[in-house]
């Protein structure tokens, strides 16, 4: 567990965090474990998952205690493959007034999936979901954020089987992910009618969209930059910020994966330490809320 102390507000920041305090902004969780990372998947096969040692059950009682001493109530994108193995976590999600929505199956990228196989994977977890949870899912998070210009049909797809929103499209640059060109809030893709989808957070600077909703960028950057971006949004743009965090980016004793890139390797493990503090810091300098009552108005 990480000793260091959160980043102290200056009298600047204060101001801009009163401002910023107004705007209620969306808390997400990928609800994943540390050997289901994409970036891992050329190292660890599937078939060996049912085998290795799962942290995530201890890691998100960890995050649902941050959560209520912050009074904060998020939504949990939930893995069906976790929610089977882990049905009292979920009720646990459930039980504390989180939003509990969907991450697909088996972390499955959508952009290698067909239109028949990601249908399977989407209702599959819903349903699942949905009966460990007792309450609808409505939301949906494409693993990677791998929703983008070439499987725009998965947006049609999640619609028909009967999800209301997706926060799948990141509006960066990205050598895994990212649609650079996609709006950077909120949206209709197809028309009202259709599915809204609520990108990963980015600051407009430079031309250039900047990652500014967590992942490992909220890691790797100081605190006080990840504040000063989400302010930013909140003050200049007036819309919520949508922040992302996975369970194991609190777990700095999660077993380290041989064999992995040095790229890999730094993105997936640093500040790990740091983290818990950092995220205990957003509970206090943010206003909280779970998607569904931030973009779809439900109570």
């Amino acid at each position: 567990m990480s000793t260091l102390a959160p980043t102290p507000l200056l009298s600047a920041d204060r101001a801009n965090a009163a401002t910023a305090a107004r705007i209620r902004n969306a808390m997400t969780i990928d609800v994943e474990d540390y050997f289901q990372v994409s970036a891992f998947a050329p190292h660890i096969a599937r078939d060996s998952w049912p085998i290795r040692e799962c942290r995530v059950e201890a890691n998100i009682d960890r995050i649902l205690r941050i959560l209520a001493d912050g009074n904060v109530t998020a939504t949990f994108f939930t893995l069906g493959w976790i929610a089977e193995r882990y049905p009292d976590m979920v009720r646990r999600i459930v039980a504390g007034g989180h939003e509990l929505a969907s991450h697909g199956y088996g972390h499955l990228r959508a952009s290698d999936q067909d239109l028949a196989g990601f249908t399977d994977d989407i209702t599959r977890s819903k349903a699942l979901l949905e009966d460990i949870g007792g309450q609808v899912v409505t939301g949906y998070r494409a693993p990677s954020f791998s929703i983008g210009t070439r499987n725009l049909w998965a947006l049609d797809a999640l619609k028909q089987a009967g999800y209301r929103y997706s926060s799948s499209i990141y509006p960066i640059q990205h050598d895994h992910y990212g649609m650079p060109d996609a709006p950077r809030f909120a949206f209709y893709p197809n028309g009202q009618d259709g599915l809204l989808e609520v990108p990963i957070t980015t600051v407009r600077l430079m031309q250039r969209n900047l990652p500014a909703g967590g992942g490992g960028y909220f890691r790797l950057l100081p605190y006080s930059v990840s504040r000063w971006l989400m302010q930013r949004v909140n003050r200049d743009d007036r819309q919520s910020a949508i922040f992302y965090f996975h369970p194991w980016e609190l777990d700095p004793d999660q077993p380290r994966q041989p064999g992995i890139g040095m790229k890999t390797r730094f993105r997936h493990y640093v500040n790990l330490n740091r983290m818990e503090n950092r995220i205990k810091a957003l509970t206090r300098d943010f206003e909280w809320d779970r998607m569904d009552r931030i973009f779809l108005g439900t109570t």
